[in-house]
Formats: C-alpha cells, sequence, structure tokens
C-alpha cells in the first residue's frame, strides 16, 4: 500500500466560532483564548503547545505506507497566503504540501485535493483537519481493512436514542434581561432552540462514520467524477456509484471539533492544560 493522505482545511470555522464555549472559566474570560467566540479559525487553537491542525497531520508522518500529505486549505487567494504564512514552514518540516482548497463545499477541497496525488498513490485517506485525537489503533484497524476492501470507514455504533425533530423551532417566552441586554442573548437563544420530536428511530444497525476513510486510489477518483458531488461524506459518493463501503469500529475518543467546548473535551483526551495552565516559557 501507497498512502496518500488528504486532510481538508479549508473551511471557515462558522459554528465553532459562532459558538460561546459553556465549559469556558467565566471568572477568567481570557484564560483560554479559543473560548472566545469569533477568536480565529478551530484549527489554530492550541493543543497542547501546537495548534490542532499540526497535530492532525503528525497522526499520519510517522506511518509507513504513507507517500503523500496533501492540506487543503482556503480557496481564496488572500486566505490562502494568510494560511500559509502560519502554517507552511511547519508543515513543511511534517512533509505535507499546501494545496487551495474549495470555494463552498467540502467535496470542492477534497477534489481539489485529489488532483495533487501522486500517480504511484495505490490508496488515499481523507481525514477531518479538526479530529487531532484519533487514536493510533483506529488509523491501523482501517488501513489493515483497507488492504482487503476498496472502501473502508470507521463507525460508532449509536447507543443513544435517536429523534426525528422538526426544523420548525418554537418561540421562548419572551426574557426581560434579553430586551436589556440587546443583542447578548442572541447566541443563547439559536443554541438552546426548542424543536418538536417527530419520531423516534430505531437505532438498530446506525452509526456516526468518523475519518479517517480510505479508499483505493482509482475508486475515489472515480467517485469524485460523478455530476452530483453533493455529499456529507467521501463515502456517501462512493456508494452512489454502488460500490460496497465497509465499515470497521471507530473510537469515542476520534471526536471532531466543532463547538468550543470539543477543545475542552480534546485535551482532556490527549492530557493537554489550557496554555494559561502551562509554565509561561512553554506557551507558544
Amino acid at each position: 500500500m501507497r498512502l496518500a493522505v488528504i486532510i481538508p482545511a479549508a473551511g471557515a470555522s462558522s459554528r465553532f466560532r459562532a459558538a460561546p464555549d459553556t465549559n469556558a472559566d467565566a471568572a477568567d474570560p481570557l484564560a483560554d483564548p479559543g473560548a472566545i467566540a469569533g477568536a480565529r479559525s478551530k484549527l489554530d487553537e492550541d493543543l497542547g503547545g501546537r495548534p490542532v491542525l499540526h497535530r492532525t497531520i503528525e497522526l499520519f508522518t510517522e506511518l509507513e505506507p504513507v507517500v503523500a500529505i496533501i492540506v487543503a486549505a482556503p480557496h481564496d487567494p488572500a486566505a490562502f497566503d494568510e494560511f500559509k504564512r502560519r502554517h507552511a514552514d511547519k508543515l513543511a518540516i511534517l512533509g505535507a504540501k499546501i494545496v487551495p482548497g474549495g470555494q463552498t463545499h467540502r467535496y470542492e477541497t477534497v477534489a481539489a485535493a485529489l488532483a495533487h496525488v501522486p500517480p504511484n498513490a495505490t490508496h488515499v485517506a481523507i481525514h477531518d483537519g479538526a479530529r487531532p485525537c484519533t487514536p493510533s489503533d483506529l488509523i491501523e484497524r482501517v488501513l489493515e481493512a483497507a488492504a482487503l476492501y476498496p472502501a473502508v470507514v470507521p463507525v460508532v455504533e449509536l447507543t443513544d436514542t435517536v429523534k426525528r425533530l422538526s426544523p420548525q423551532t418554537r418561540e421562548k417566552p419572551a426574557d426581560p434581561l434579553a430586551a436589556i441586554l440587546g443583542d447578548a442573548g442572541a447566541h443563547a437563544s439559536a443554541q438552546d432552540a426548542i424543536r418538536p420530536v417527530l419520531e423516534t428511530i430505531p437505532r438498530e444497525g446506525l452509526g456516526a462514520v468518523q475519518t479517517p476513510q480510505v479508499f483505493e486510489a482509482d475508486l475515489i477518483r472515480r467517485a469524485y467524477t460523478q455530476d452530483n458531488l453533493d455529499s456529507t461524506d467521501d463515502a456517501q459518493l462512493v456508494e452512489r456509484l454502488g460500490e460496497e463501503v465497509v465499515a470497521v469500529r471507530g473510537d469515542v475518543r476520534n471526536i471532531k471539533l466543532t463547538h468550543p467546548g470539543d477543545l475542552t473535551i480534546a485535551r482532556a483526551i490527549l492530557g493537554f492544560k489550557p496554555p494559561s495552565e502551562r509554565p509561561t516559557h512553554k506557551r507558544f
């Protein structure tokens, strides 16, 4: 196996930037700069002295089958240049190549990165840039299965009861304090929306899909030649071809950073302290 790894990193982190961190220390709002909504991209947040993105890439740098690591950065030229300014030196040391990603959708970003996969790569792994906690045994499990099957994804079986929710929200009673504070209550209202439950979905056979997802190189290239690339993950495009995708056991520690509170969980998983808890000379 000769493996090319694609790390989509072109997203705007809009949910991460927009949501307040309910796990942050209210007594010291500056203790963790990443807890402040709108501060920066989640991929730039501090995770044990290095940005989240670098931690994610490091998952693959020592793997023997890896022949290329391709990081798909923002599409906008100014944003791409700024991304390179922040990351190019370190990513070069890690052996990663930075390329422009898609303009709007994730699948555009992956398609752009696929164009840079070297011809000698037999397989392509696609891994979310915001999944820095992926255990090494999960990666090994996926790669072992990929040696036998053309399309492999890690899946965590659902253990919670699953409800389908209405897209419609119910209005909450007027909050006099919110009226006084104006926009101060806007985020809380959006996060705490009340939505009716439409039905309960049997959870048997259902699972939450994670990354890395690994495919035979020719198969994922063929999947990305389809007219309809609208998808929520890359395996969905392979399924649309009528090809089989197999699942291996995922890992609950393999979280994707989506909201600021997820950064607190990631630090706990990896055993890292927030920046304010490290000695001053080690903060960078």
